[in-house]
C-alpha cells in the first residue's frame, strides 16, 4: 500500500509541476483559443493550487510523516468542535450535518487520536476532490451568492477549511491551524468581547460564503494567488538547481574564494548561503545544504560546535533577504503594495549586505580570538574550474536583467529553470540522470506545500480581519500604548514578530503583522518628517526582516533547528548562539524606520525623495555609520579585547 501511495505521490506532484509551468506558457500556445477554464480563469487557477496542496499535503503525509502528539494539537481539535457546532445550528438538512460531522471525524478527530492520522490521510486525500470539484462546476454563479451562500456552498466551504487546516497541521503543527481558528471564533463571538475590540459578531453562514464564494478574499484571495503565480517556481527552480548537481558547483566555486585562513569555514558557508540564496529563497533549506557541507572544515579548524552552528544557522535565513530570488515575503509586498518586484530587489541590497557584514565580521573576531589553526583541505580546486563551470551564473544574470525590464517574474524564472536544465544535460561533466529530473519536478511542488499551505492560512486569517475590523482596533491600541512614539512602537512591534515568528512561517508573521501594526508605524513615521511613500516602503521592509528574523531567534528557530540536526548541537543553545552572531541584525531593522536618514539603508526611499549628489551622499554617509555600528557591536559581543 505505501509504495502505492508513494509512487501515486510522484505523478500527482510531476503532473502539478508540469500543471504550473504550463500555466506561464499557455497564453502563447494553440490551446488559449479554447478558453479552458482551468487555465484561462484565476479563480479556478487559485482552486486547483489549493487542490493541490491539499491533496499531496495528505498523500505526503501518508508516505513520509510521522502522527504527531496530540498535546499541541487539543486547543485546535477543540475550536473546531465549537466551529462544527454552530455549523449544525444552520438551517441545512440533516444528511448535510451528518457529512459535516464525518469531515470533521476525518480531518480533526486523527489529532486527538494519533493512531487514525495515517488512514485518515488517505481520506482526506480522496475529500479534497469534493470542492475544488464543485468550485469548477458553479464558479460563474458562486461568486454571487457571497453574502448569502446555498446549503451546497456552505457545505463545501466547511469542508475545505477543515481540510486546508488538517493539512497545515500534518504539515506544520497545530500553532498555525489554531490561529487561523481563534480568527474564525473570533468573529463569530466577537460580541461577547468587551471594549474596544467587541464586534457585532457575525453570522457563520455569511463567513462560510466569504471563505469560499469570493474570488479576491477567503482562501483563494490574493495572497494565495501569491503562491500560485510566484513560489512555485522558485521551489521548482531551487529543486532543478540541487537535481542538477548545480549545488555542489556553487558549493566549490565558494571554497575556492576563502583560502586557508581559519576564518575560511565561516567565510566559505556565507559564500555559499548567498550564492544559494541566489536561487532558492529557503532558509532552513539553505541551512541543512550549507552545513552538510561546511561541517568538516569547521571541525577541522577548531571552531566551537554551538558557534559554527550558530554562524551556519544565521547565514542560512539570509537567503530571505538575498536578491534576485528571496523569500516568499517579498511576493506578498508585491501585490500589498503594488510595486515591482524589482523596487524590493533594490531595498533588500543595503540590509543583506550589513547582514552579512555581520555575520563576517564575528567570524573573523571569533577565529582571531580564539587563534585557530590554518584550514588544511587538498583540493584540485583552481581558478580554471570557476572559469569552466562560471555559465552558472548565467540564469541568474538573466534574472535580472528580464525582471529590470518588466518581464513577469513567472516567466523569468520558468525560463532560468529551462535554462539551468539545458545548462545541465548540455555539460557532459555534470549530466544527471532522467531520473533526476523527475525528482526535480517533484520537490518543485512538495517544497512548496509548507509554504502554500502557511500562505493559504495567511490569507483567511487577513480575510477575518478585514470582516471584523480587527486591524484598525489593533492600530488604535498600538498607537495608545506607545504613546505616538515611533521608537516604543517600533521595539513593541518587533517583539510582536518575534513572538509571533516562534509558531508561524515567516511569511504569516509577515501577513499578520503588516495588517495590524503598518498603519500606526507609517502614520508615525509620517509625523517624524518621512515621506508618505518612504514611509509605506520602510514600515513594510522592517516587518518584512523581523520576519525573517524569527528563524534565527530562540526559543523556536527553524533555521537553528535545520543547522543542529546536522551539526549534532542541542537546536534551543544553538538558536542562542544564532541570535548572538552577528547580534547587529536585530538594530539593522530598527533603523529603517526611525528616521529620514535610516531609510537609506533601503536605498529606494531617498531616490524618490532626494536626486543626483545629495542622494548619493546621504546613502554613503549612513551606510558608513552602520557599517561602523555592526564592527563596534561584533567585537563587545565577541569580546574581542576582554
Amino acid at each position: 500500500m505505501d509504495s502505492v501511495i508513494r509512487r501515486l505521490t510522484l505523478i500527482i506532484a510531476v503532473i502539478g509541476t508540469l500543471y504550473h509551468l504550463y500555466l506561464v506558457i499557455h497564453p502563447y500556445t494553440p490551446l488559449a483559443d479554447f478558453h479552458v477554464s482551468l487555465l484561462d480563469l484565476t479563480q479556478i487557477q487559485r482552486a486547483a493550487h489549493v487542490f493541490l496542496v491539499a491533496l499531496l499535503g495528505y498523500l505526503l503525509s501518508f508516505v513520509r510523516i510521522k502522527p504527531r502528539s496530540i498535546i499541541g494539537g487539543m486547543p485546535l481539535a477543540v475550536m473546531t468542535v465549537v466551529f462544527m457546532i454552530e455549523f449544525l445550528r444552520l438551517d441545512i438538512s440533516t444528511s448535510m450535518k451528518m457529512f459535516a460531522v464525518i469531515i470533521w471525524a476525518l480531518t480533526m478527530l486523527p489529532i486527538l487520536i494519533p493512531a487514525l492520522q495515517k488512514p485518515s490521510n488517505i481520506a482526506g486525500a480522496l475529500l479534497s476532490f469534493l470542492p475544488f470539484v464543485y468550485l469548477v462546476v458553479n464558479y460563474e454563479t458562486l461568486i454571487y451568492r457571497s453574502v448569502m451562500p446555498e446549503p451546497w456552498d456552505m457545505i463545501m466551504s466547511f469542508s475545505e477549511i477543515l481540510l486546508i487546516l488538517g493539512v497545515i497541521f500534518r504539515l506544520s503543527g497545530p500553532i498555525m491551524p489554531t490561529i487561523v481558528m481563534i480568527f474564525l471564533l473570533y468573529n463569530l463571538y466577537g460580541n461577547h468581547v468587551p471594549g474596544l475590540f467587541s464586534t457585532p459578531g457575525f453570522d457563520l453562514d455569511m463567513m462560510l460564503g466569504k471563505m469560499y464564494c469570493e474570488t479576491e478574499a477567503g482562501i483563494f484571495g490574493s495572497i494565495t494567488g501569491v503562491s500560485l503565480k510566484y513560489l512555485i517556481y522558485f521551489t521548482t527552480l531551487g529543486a532543478v538547481v540541487t537535481r542538477m548537481n548545480f549545488g555542489q558547483i556553487i558549493a566549490n566555486i565558494a571554497l575556492l574564494f576563502v583560502g586557508r585562513s581559519p576564518a575560511s569555514p565561516g567565510r566559505s558557508c556565507s559564500i555559499m548561503a548567498v550564492l544559494m540564496g541566489m536561487f532558492s529563497g529557503s532558509g532552513a533549506a539553505d541551512t541543512q545544504f550549507v552545513a552538510t557541507l561546511t561541517k568538516p572544515l569547521f571541525e577541522k579548524v577548531g571552531y566551537d560546535k554551538l558557534v559554527a552552528a550558530g554562524v551556519i544557522a544565521t547565514v542560512g535565513s539570509i537567503a530571505y533577504i538575498t536578491p534576485p530570488v528571496m523569500g516568499s515575503i517579498s511576493f506578498i509586498m508585491v501585490e500589498l503594495l503594488s510595486i515591482p518586484y524589482s523596487s524590493i530587489i533594490v531595498m533588500a541590497i543595503g540590509p543583506m549586505l550589513l547582514y552579512l557584514l555581520g555575520i563576517v565580521t564575528y567570524n573573523e573576531l571569533y577565529v582571531k580570538k580564539q587563534i585557530l589553526p590554518q584550514l588544511e583541505i587538498s583540493t584540485n580546486i583552481d581558478f580554471s574550474y570557476f572559469l569552466r563551470y562560471c555559465y552558472v551564473f548565467i540564469p541568474i544574470i538573466f534574472i535580472i536583467i528580464m525582471i529590470y525590464r518588466g518581464f513577469s517574474i513567472n516567466i523569468t524564472v520558468t525560463a532560468a529553470t529551462f535554462l539551468f536544465i539545458l545548462f545541465a544535460y548540455a555539460d557532459p561533466s555534470i549530466r544527471p540522470p532522467f531520473g533526476n529530473l523527475i525528482k526535480a519536478l517533484e520537490e518543485g511542488i512538495i517544497g512548496l506545500l509548507p509554504i502554500a499551505s502557511a500562505v493559504i492560512a495567511a490569507n483567511m486569517i487577513m480575510s477575518m480581519m478585514v470582516i471584523s475590523g480587527l486591524a484598525s482596533k489593533f492600530s488604535i491600541i498600538l498607537m495608545n500604548i506607545s504613546g505616538s512614539s515611533i521608537l516604543l512602537a517600533t521595539l513593541l512591534t518587533g517583539v510582536f514578530s518575534l513572538i509571533l515568528g516562534m509558531g508561524v512561517p515567516p511569511i504569516a508573521t509577515y501577513v499578520l503583522t503588516s495588517a495590524l501594526t503598518a498603519p500606526t508605524i507609517q502614520k508615525l513615521a509620517i509625523i517624524n518628517g518621512i515621506p508618505e511613500e518612504a514611509a509605506l516602503l520602510a514600515t513594510h521592509m522592517f516587518l518584512f526582516y523581523f520576519a525573517v528574523l524569527a528563524e534565527v531567534t530562540p526559543p523556536v528557530a527553524l533555521s537553528a533547528y535545520a543547522a543542529s540536526s546536522v551539526m549534532g548541537t542541542d537546536p534551543i543553545k544553538t538558536g542562542v548562539f544564532a541570535a548572538r552572531v552577528a547580534l547587529p541584525k536585530y538594530f539593522i531593522g530598527l533603523t529603517f524606520i526611525l528616521s529620514m536618514s535610516g531609510t537609506a539603508i533601503l536605498i529606494l526611499p531617498v531616490l524618490q525623495s532626494m536626486h543626483g549628489f545629495e542622494a548619493f551622499f546621504f546613502i554613503a554617509v549612513r551606510f558608513l555609520f552602520s557599517i561602523m555600528a555592526v564592527i563596534f557591536l561584533n567585537v563587545a559581543v565577541v569580546g574581542y579585547f576582554v
